[in-house]
């Protein structure tokens, strides 16, 4: 399926792609609703002041709109910082929301494949002030939820905490003012080794190789509560403040998440960093195990399945509310973000390779003719359905030939056919057709709406 892109970084979607990323809004919006949320929207762009200063090294992607005197506007770059600043806009302090809508960022999207510059996200928060860890725990739920429901295959979530991380930082030598640019750098652990990351702390963020060893020694350890309790115990780490109160934290999001059945998936993993400075507590990320095939027509050496890599992540940012606020009140807020573009392009990938037809419209019947001169009868059955609520078609053709209203219903995978002719007419009754298996049944004009809604819903 080859993707039309206007300029670079952006698509059409076409009938087919849309009833798949319909589908997918579908099984997401379905399990928000069931765990109790409401949805908002904010404007597309937002005031640049409004979004500087809290994507740390990201805030160079960025799109600014161009100056045209008044306020100077950008383009809003995720759904997190919108819906803080609404929060404090309207003094509001608890709140549990979706919001699923477009963002843009400057990225460059030949570099990474699956990235756009004009991508769907698609949030879920709970704002407000609550017992440590109970709305944690649920975001991960849902997260296993849409996982699981998408049946995308094997997947599993990685869980750490920015405290932890900090204290790691503080008891292996990092000083403070290079935390958040050393956090950026472990971030790329998912797709670097270890080496070249290492080289990175050193040569380019000016670390010591010790320290950088340090580093390594603990992001590389990963497991469940088991882990979070045996880092109590470290020596260096139990004389960390920050790091203990992360680590207590884990112990019960952990004992949480036993109860919401979901720890076959969870893993405690000391290298999930997460890029983005706002983040205070835990942060999670989910990623699918499985490699996707490249499609038959690119087989360029680099593209020889895509591994799928992130597909929801989040986490904890309780000071961001504060930023916006004119007194600095705090509302403390989690959340997670579902990476919908990427799942689109497994959805379509299956889809593709599926012998299954996706079909782009939902009609239920076409009412067709086999006779000439049944315009008008046509139409009059088509409003009678349709007043109904019945889902309807017909051919803008005054005299159709059969074959060709039976061709359309194979093509578009409509599954009746009521046809009208003289002699139905005069008996009062429609003879139905099921398209796949060719068999025709006499109705009752009367109970015509009842035999469509039988065989169709």
């Amino acid at each position: 399926m080859h993707e039309t892109s206007l300029f670079e970084g952006t698509r059409d979607y076409n009938p087919k792609q849309m009833a798949i990323r319909e589908k997918v809004f579908n099984i997401i919006i379905s399990c928000f609703k069931r765990h109790g949320a409401e949805t908002i929207d904010t404007p597309v762009f937002e005031l640049k002041e409004t979004l500087t200063g809290k994507y740390g090294e990201d805030s160079k992607l960025i799109y600014d709109l161009k100056d045209q005197g008044g306020e100077l506007l950008s383009l809003r770059y995720d759904l997190t910082v919108p819906f803080a600043r609404y929060l404090a806009m309207n003094k509001i302090t608890n709140i549990k929301r979706y919001h699923i809508a477009k963002v843009y960022r400057r990225d460059n999207p030949a570099m990474t494949r699956g990235r756009y510059r004009e991508f769907y996200q698609c949030d879920f928060d709970i704002a407000g002030q609550y017992d440590a860890m109970i709305p944690d725990a649920e975001c991960l739920k849902i997260v296993y939820e849409i996982l699981n429901e998408l049946d995308l295959g094997d997947f599993h979530i990685k869980v750490n905490d920015r405290r932890i991380l900090d204290g790691m930082f503080a008891v292996c030598g990092v000083p403070g003012e290079k935390f958040r640019t050393i956090c950026s750098t472990v971030d790329k652990l998912d797709k670097m080794a270890w080496e070249d990351v290492k080289k990175e702390m050193v040569n380019e963020k000016g670390l010591s190789e010790d320290v950088a060893d340090r580093i390594g020694e603990y992001v590389s350890m990963q497991g469940g509560q088991d882990l979070a309790e045996r880092l109590l115990q470290d020596p260096k780490l139990s004389q960390n403040k920050q790091a203990c109160a992360g680590l207590t934290d884990m112990k019960l999001l952990f004992s949480y998440l036993e109860l919401f059945q979901v720890t076959d998936k969870v893993v405690f993993d000391l290298s999930l960093a997460r890029g983005l400075d706002y983040y205070t507590g835990v942060i999670y990320e989910a990623i699918l195990s499985q490699t996707i095939p490249a499609p038959a027509e690119q087989n360029g050496a680099d593209e020889a399945g895509v591994s799928v890599g992130s597909v929801a992540g989040g986490g904890r940012y309780d000071g961001l509310v504060g930023m916006f606020d004119p007194k600095g009140r705090k509302v403390p807020c989690v959340g997670v973000s579902i990476g919908i573009e990427r799942i689109f392009s497994i959805m379509e990938q299956k889809a593709e390779t599926s012998s299954e037809k996706v079909r782009t419209t939902e009609t239920q019947v076409l009412v067709a003719s086999a006779q000439k001169n049944l315009l008008e009868e046509r139409l009059k059955l088509t409003s009678e359905l349709w007043n109904a609520g019945i889902k309807v078609e017909v051919l803008y053709k005054k005299n159709p030939k059969l074959l060709s209203q039976l061709q359309h219903c194979e093509e578009t995978g409509i599954p009746l056919v009521a046809i009208l002719g003289e002699q139905e007419l005069k008996d009062g009754v429609v003879k139905l057709r099921n398209v796949a298996s060719r068999e025709e049944v006499d109705v009752p004009r009367a109970d015509l709406v009842d035999e469509i809604k039988k065989r169709t819903l």
